[in-house]
């Protein structure tokens, strides 16, 4: 089950083979939960996804074996001038966007995979692989693929529930920009200065599927403006609407407010690690909001723009990008 922390009537765990393999009245029974949780409070715990808990512990197991690598090993794998998209991070570069501290986390990103024949096209960087532990890159490589087709089957859930085709976001989806990200939280050695783990902060994409994480410390915002502690269980992803599928959809589906804190002082000397991946579409995805979510009740709140633009915007906003 889902550990909610007294958020039991708001999140809620969906069964994804409901929709994949249930009968025709499951199939809309998830899909209508699902779009309620959305428009609540912006997160779901998924269970019977297609990544499994072999993968995910292997995946964890490498992710530690590569942050114990010293930093000057890993700052091997730092690429400059591509704004953190492939490759290694270090402490505190990124943060929130409405804050200037650094977040005291570092991470990894692989990206998308793309035919040989498409490079050109789409002009993605390379994922670069760890020589000192090929199994981060190899299993990396193999979440990436297991999230994105269970990210393939959640936007079919969500299209059905804006009244458009299910395949709707298939081929925006197909070879995005997406990312998944390997994260470090590492122990704290000093009273920090006003820094978190991982401040408060909306996603920038699409959805994000979330592996549980090897500790507590997440947290999400509630409506009555309460931090709320939410932790998933191994066999569970926790899924939740990002910033471009908020303006996609004129705010009908909520891009919830959530961070990571800093564990009590005694907890310090302790590492967290938590994987997410970053669902996003292709550049040239329209994010002008979509007709049928314009009412007079709910009147346009943002100006048309491309997925691309958006991304390019925010990552100058979190400091991973320079004007």
């Amino acid at each position: 089950m889902f550990n909610l922390n007294n958020m039991s009537s708001t999140i809620i765990s969906l069964n994804l083979n409901d929709f994949k393999n249930g009968t025709p009245s499951e199939k809309q029974t998830f899909v209508q939960d699902l779009g309620t949780a959305y428009e609540k409070i912006g997160f779901v715990a998924i269970f019977n996804h297609e990544l499994s808990n072999e993968l995910s512990a292997h995946l964890y197991k490498y992710t530690k074996d590569f942050y114990a690598l010293p930093l000057e090993t890993k700052m091997k794998y730092h690429i400059t001038g591509i704004a953190g998209q492939r490759g290694f991070t270090s402490w505190g570069t990124e943060h929130s966007k409405d804050s200037k501290v650094g977040d005291l986390k570092e991470f990894y990103h692989f990206g998308q995979e793309i035919p040989e024949n498409l490079k050109s096209k789409f002009g993605y960087y390379e994922n670069i692989s760890v020589d000192e532990v090929p199994e981060f890159s190899e299993y990396g490589l193999k979440a990436y693929a297991a999230l994105q087709e269970t990210g393939k089957y959640m936007l079919r859930a969500i299209a059905l529930y804006l009244n458009l085709d299910e395949m709707y976001f298939d081929d925006y989806i197909q070879y995005g920009n997406s990312i998944l990200r390997p994260i470090h939280y590492g122990p704290i050695k000093d009273a920090p200065k006003n820094a978190v783990r991982a401040g408060q902060h909306e996603d920038i994409n699409l959805i994000t599927l979330l592996m549980g994480a090897s500790a507590a410390g997440l947290e999400v915002l509630n409506k009555q403006n309460n931090w709320i502690a939410i932790t998933a269980l191994p066999n569970q992803l926790v899924v939740n609407v990002g910033d471009m599928l908020q303006r996609l959809t004129n705010n009908k589906l909520r891009s919830t407010t959530h961070r990571v804190v800093n564990p009590p002082k005694e907890e310090w000397g302790t590492t967290r690690f938590s994987i997410p991946y970053f669902l996003h579409p292709v550049s040239e995805m329209r994010l002008d909001c979509l007709e049928s979510c314009v009412t007079p009740e709910n009147p346009k709140a943002y100006d048309d723009i491309s997925a691309g633009d958006f991304l390019t915007e925010r990552l100058i906003e979190i400091g991973l990008l320079k004007k």
